[in-house]
């Protein structure tokens, strides 16, 4: 069977909040008419399958997702999950946490489950509605709480609110439609995420085999001494980043925090302040100390650089967008601590040996490296752009589909 979209024929005003007008076959119900909110309590030292619900993808056995999977925590007293029924996180319902369980189980008494009252529900339909912007917003509506972080939807609101009712055979429908169409949408976007990786690795290869071999593939070689470098040009000498440039520390940046004009502020992600002063007016290499340690970032303007970064002072002999490139080959795992926090050591960095030509050289290997990372990066651009509108193509499919904007209709 082939389902296509087009639009119903006739509309009708509606009577709740969640759009103005609905299709003239379908009613409108409250949500405890549909469901049933079910606490049924698992037995002690019962060995049932214990399920999670995350935001992102619903609801999967924790021990598919995390590595202590059922073994760290009793599921006694924990509510009893049956497939088909649809789980509710009652602190984030308002963020898109509710998901259809595909599996039976156990769940967390922070969670409602809820259940449908008969067969002319098609829960699949409802797990869609439930989850739109619109759903979200509503149900914020309905949460309580004195702040965002404490609201709750519970059962009594949530339960009283009033949610379209199509047909059972349109709900049916509607539910096959998008299964099959999300799903291809999915599939597409992972193939994309899979390419936009492979290209991400394609740009670190190329920086690591350019920074540590030069772009001359005739020149005699020679070992490196560094197990992870092997071979290195024999005109090449090898040196601590500490014989490059300089690590000096960053500082809170709260004393010279400007609204506008300025100084820009890095911090690991890049620019999110102003400063009235600056640290260093000159090119650097900005490295994470706490937090995110493994994305080195490149400045050639005035800046201000906060006290979990350290900037570097790049030597005369060291041309720094080359440092640069030498520093995004560092292997930071092999020298974080820290586990909660990855850190990194001023006096571990300065002892990470770098493969280095003669200046001249450098400077052709950053230019040669800025153009083809250049290249690699507008296709990576491309291609995340076009995962970007099959998500937006996702969220307005099933948007309009559940509200009655559109019509599922049999080809």
């Amino acid at each position: 069977m082939k389902l296509s979209s087009s639009l119903y024929d006739k509309y009708k005003v509606s009577d709740n909040e969640w759009y103005e007008y609905i299709p003239s076959e379908w009613h409108e119900k409250r949500v405890k008419d549909i469901f049933n909110l079910i606490t049924d309590l698992a037995p002690n030292n019962n060995d049932f399958e214990l399920l999670s619900l995350y935001t992102s993808i619903g609801v999967k056995p924790r021990k598919e997702m995390e590595q202590r999977g059922n073994k760290s925590v009793t599921t006694d007293g924990y509510w009893i999950v049956k497939k088909g029924d649809i789980i509710v996180n009652k602190l984030l319902a308002w963020m898109g946490a509710i998901g259809l369980s595909e599996y039976d189980g156990v769940t967390s008494p922070a969670y409602d489950i809820l259940r449908k009252s008969n067969n002319e529900v098609d829960e699949r339909f409802y797990t869609y509605l439930f989850r739109i912007e619109k759903s979200q917003a509503i149900f914020k509506k309905y949460s309580r709480g004195i702040m965002d972080v404490r609201l709750r939807l519970y059962f009594d609101k949530f339960g009283a609110i009033t949610v379209p009712f199509p047909p059972p055979s349109e709900q049916k429908k509607i539910a096959n439609y998008l299964d099959t169409k999300t799903t291809q949408i999915d599939k597409k976007i992972d193939l994309l995420t899979q390419k936009a990786k492979l290209y991400s690795n394609l740009k670190q290869s190329l920086i690591n085999e350019t920074v540590t071999r030069g772009l001359d593939k005739t020149v005699p070689m020679k070992d490196s001494g560094i197990e992870w470098i092997d071979k290195i040009p024999e005109h090449w000498g090898i040196k601590h980043l500490k014989d490059l440039a300089e690590i000096k520390g960053g500082k809170d940046s709260k004393v010279v925090e400007v609204e506008t004009g300025g100084y820009p502020v890095y911090g690991s992600g890049g620019v999110f302040g102003r400063a009235s002063q600056y640290l260093q007016n000159k090119p650097s290499v900005l490295l994470g100390r706490k937090g995110t340690i493994d994305k080195p970032l490149f400045v050639t303007e005035a800046f201000w650089s906060v006290d979990t970064m350290f900037y570097t002072n790049i030597k005369n002999n060291v041309y720094p967008k080359f440092f640069y490139y030498q520093c995004l080959t560092i292997q930071f795992g092999l020298y974080q601590y820290g586990s909660a926090v990855p850190s990194m050591a001023q006096n571990v960095l300065r002892q990470i040996l770098f493969a280095t030509p003669p200046l001249p050289e450098q400077k052709e290997i950053a230019d040669y490296l800025d153009t083809k990372t250049t290249q690699i990066d507008k296709i990576i651009a491309t291609i995340n752009t076009q995962i970007e509108k099959l998500k937006e193509l996702h969220k307005t499919l099933i948007n309009d589909v559940v509200t009655g904007k559109i019509k599922v209709v049999q080809l």
